[in-house]
């Protein structure tokens, strides 16, 4: 039996309610439209996902012939994060680099099996962040840092599942800021117990996509597109989010489901991007400290973290050029004045 094609783009509108409206977005991201009846929020949609799913691909492929005509301008400042709560939101780190880095600055060997079962950890869910909501800190002292990921979000995953299941259980793609507050994090994990206070709230560029959607820019459950990394308006770094990469979304996927399910709308990220090849940059300041202490910089100019009023800009780079999730685009505010 030939597989149905799901190409749909979503975003969440903003309209004053905790789970804002699903809306529909055109495949040049430029108009959108309400999905509609039956389709009130994102999870609406990955509740029903088999029900519903083609019904709204129906319905953006009419978009499509009247070339969304009727449709609003896209607009990312009303944007919430595609799914404004999760269930769950769970956390790798399956690139190489990244994990030789961040251990060297911990301090600490790689842990043991590291290249055999996915490290993932369970982060905040009850609160994600818009493309344009600032990152809120209390104190500059914390050492507020940026973690660029992809991630998915999925359909009910039974307990069991393997990893090739777990791959057709993905319904969407999203790109994401990770926000770390470096300077906790030490003081956390010496407890034993993992992170909390060092992990705010995660930051969501405006549209997801199903891998359908993505088309050849989804490669063996894996983004397969460079994402790009801005501070302040200045490129920070570009790295490809297919590049030295250890397990893929379905076997991150099949690892999480060993012992428990996943219910539909859990978020699932594969870890900060990077990439070995120092041309292509960072995807987090940490990362970008460590490399250029290795080159024998002094600390006195080591790339800073980041400040109140700073900007981060964070996209993925189509192949013709466009930015298929959007952009996160936010500014860092110190609420607490400790700057």
């Amino acid at each position: 039996m030939t597989k149905l094609a799901l190409p749909l783009r979503v975003a969440t509108r903003r309209n004053g309610t905790r789970d804002g409206e699903l809306m529909l977005v055109s495949p040049s991201g430029l108009r959108w439209a309400s999905a509609g009846a039956g389709a009130a929020t994102l999870q609406a949609l990955l509740d029903d996902w088999d029900a519903v799913a083609p019904r709204l691909v129906r319905r953006s492929q009419e978009f499509d012939a009247a070339e969304w005509a009727a449709a609003d301008a896209f607009d990312a400042g009303q944007c919430m994060a595609p799914l404004p709560r999760a269930y769950q939101w769970a956390d790798a780190s399956v690139y190489r680099n990244h994990a030789r880095l961040i251990y060297q600055w911990r301090r600490e060997p790689i842990p043991p099996r590291y290249e055999d079962e996915p490290l993932v950890y369970q982060g905040g869910s009850d609160v994600m962040l818009g493309p344009e909501d600032p990152v809120v800190a209390v104190d500059e002292a914390h050492q507020i840092d940026l973690e660029a990921e992809v991630a998915v979000i999925t359909k009910d995953v039974p307990m069991g599942t393997d990893a090739a299941q777990a791959a057709e259980l993905i319904a969407l793609v999203v790109l994401l800021n990770d926000v770390s507050l470096r300077g906790l994090i030490p003081g956390e994990l010496s407890k034993g117990f993992g992170f909390y206070q060092s992990k705010p709230a995660t930051s969501f560029a405006p549209i997801a996509l199903t891998p359908d959607a993505l088309g050849h820019a989804w490669k063996d459950s894996m983004l397969d597109l460079p994402v790009r990394i801005e501070i302040n308006g200045e490129r920070f770094g570009e790295p490809h989010a297919n590049s030295e990469v250890v397990f893929n979304f379905g076997q991150i996927i099949a690892h999480l489901a060993r012992t428990r399910s996943l219910a539909a709308g859990s978020i699932v990220g594969a870890g900060t991007i990077s990439n070995a090849d120092p041309a292509a940059g960072s995807a987090c300041i940490t990362e970008a400290r460590v490399r250029a202490q290795l080159d024998g910089m002094a600390e006195e100019r080591l790339p800073p973290y980041l400040r109140h009023g700073d900007r981060v800009r964070i996209y993925a780079r189509g192949r013709d050029g466009d930015t298929p999730f959007g952009a996160i685009d936010q500014r860092v505010e110190i609420a607490g004045g400790g700057r």
